[in-house]
């Protein structure tokens, strides 16, 4: 069997004034392409199977995509596929929230020039991630699909040997293209409100296995979509796989009333607050490190990272200005304050105007923020210490960093958009020697989290901004929970079979 791999995985808030290009794409192709993943290495499954690289191309969550970059990505891999000769399938590997400029439903038209290129007889299966959007047009290309089961998303490459194993037992039985029961469900919902680490998310996520072992069925898959994009197909959906399609359509009816009848039974993943709440309560608190999360503007979200908005209310805190208590805030995207950081070297005494530059204009709380502090760490990665730890590898791209301390805050600046999600990514700096750590993400990373003493989910204004109702989304299907409650009891959650 010939089974091809690649894909193009991003997602995009469409909220965020930034804009992804080409050189925020990390592309693999050949060997390295292979080398992602366990499986296609010597003893993985599949010894039957040989695997035919294309393309693929992931970026840090941002705005959406350049539809010059969109084209460009996705033309190579139609080209690719053309050029592999005869394939059996494909494992596509994509998010599932990626927006483009000027263009609806992105994953569809990707998945549709695809299909096109790969004809109508080889098998497609997509792994997914459950933040991503699941249309009738993108369902209908595709033969197999499934997502992660876990938010925080510790199965992502569970998720994508499932999906592969799936098509490869597909292909070994000689069974073709099976049923899929398709429905969606009108609820939209952040992921900070859907973690699998609490009910009702952690039950109606734990049923998938369950209905997957069921004779006949090959697979089961809930998304509870992207918040942050403005779409028609931005909504709950569920897709079982099987071969017996009365009852695929079964379970899958079963499982979107469940999240139906469940949906004002979602709450965020931990106690929550306005900035200037957090920080009060942080700093009363005995527990050390506290964490903070600056939702509105996680980068790993789609947020722009670059407001200075919690730093300026770290700042209005008095014991914090003071350096009575101590807070490390990293991640504040801004090249020209880390390139005068780095020209005056670490002791210096700098002013600076602080972030605010991809998000000028978007609103008060995306004003720069005057900083007069201290250089106290300079970070270039091109250029690591000798046994530095590296960053996150699957964001690496960061660029160089400066450390600026005012009273008792440091603050983190980047050249690039990047995320802190494990001790390695903080570089020399120990986030454990600060009394407060405010981070720019949503629910904590598993580092993160049992780094936590304590924690608090600050519902930050930003591209990602928690509270849906303030972004002002305009073009989503309606009536859509929560965006309408009152008097939107009974949807139609009646599955296609397609």
């Amino acid at each position: 069997m010939r089974i091809a791999i690649g894909g193009m995985a991003i997602e995009s808030s469409q909220f965020c004034p930034h804009r992804s290009t080409y050189d925020d794409f990390r592309v693999t192709r050949g060997a390295d392409l292979l080398g992602r993943y366990t499986w296609t290495r010597p003893g993985g499954f599949g010894t039957d199977v040989e695997w035919v690289p294309l393309v693929h191309a992931v970026a840090l969550p941002g705005g959406p995509v350049e539809r010059d970059t969109y084209d460009r990505i996705k033309s190579e891999l139609v080209t690719r596929i053309r050029e592999a000769g005869p394939l059996d399938g494909l494992v596509f590997d994509i998010h599932g929230a990626m927006s483009v400029t000027g263009l609806d439903d992105a994953e569809a038209d990707l998945a549709e020039a695809v299909r096109d290129a790969l004809g109508p007889d080889a098998l497609i299966s997509a792994a997914m991630d459950l933040h991503g959007n699941v249309s009738r047009r993108f369902a209908d290309r595709l033969d197999l699909l499934t997502a992660h089961r876990l938010a925080p998303h510790e199965d992502a490459w569970e998720t994508r040997e499932r999906a592969a194993r799936k098509l490869v037992g597909r292909l070994a039985s000689g069974k073709g293209r099976p049923y899929r029961a398709w429905v969606q469900v009108p609820v939209l919902l952040p992921g900070e409100k859907t973690s699998t680490r609490l009910e009702p998310a952690k039950s109606l996520y734990g049923r998938l296995a369950a209905v997957e072992a069921l004779d006949g069925i090959v697979d089961a898959a809930v998304w509870v979509g992207y918040a942050w994009a403005d779409e028609e197909r931005c909504r709950a959906a569920v897709v079982v796989t099987g071969d017996d399609p009365d009852l695929a359509l079964a379970q899958v009816r079963s499982l979107a009333q469940e999240y139906w009848d469940v949906r004002r039974d979602f709450v965020f993943v931990g106690p929550t607050g306005d900035a200037d709440t957090c920080i009060a309560r942080a700093v009363a608190s005995p527990a050390r490190p506290f964490l903070i999360s600056d939702s509105g503007d996680n980068p790993t979200a789609g947020g722009a990272g670059d407001l200075a908005y919690m730093l300026g209310r770290l700042l209005a805190h008095e014991d914090l200005a003071s350096g009575r208590v101590t807070a490390l805030h990293p991640g504040i995207t801004d090249p020209a304050a880390v390139a005068a950081c780095f020209e005056a070297g670490v002791g210096t005494r700098v002013t600076l105007k602080v972030g605010g530059h991809i998000s000028a204009g978007t609103g008060p709380h995306a004003e720069p923020y005057d900083l007069t502090g201290t250089v106290t760490a300079l970070r270039d990665p091109a250029a690591p210490a000798p046994g530095a730890p590296r960053g996150n590898p699957a964001y690496d791209g960061g660029g160089r960093s400066a450390a600026v301390t005012c009273g008792g805050v440091t603050a983190v600046l980047t050249e690039r958009r990047t995320p802190f999600h494990t001790r390695a990514d903080f570089g020399p700096l120990d986030p454990t020697a600060y009394d407060i750590v405010v981070v720019k993400i949503g629910y904590l990373e598993p580092e993160l989290y049992a780094m936590a003493a304590d924690w608090l989910l600050a519902l930050t204004p930003g591209g990602v901004d928690q509270d849906l109702l303030r972004l002002g989304h305009r073009r989503v299907a309606r009536p859509l929970y929560p965006f309408d409650d009152a008097g939107f009891e009974d949807p139609d959650l009646t599955p296609v079979l397609l």
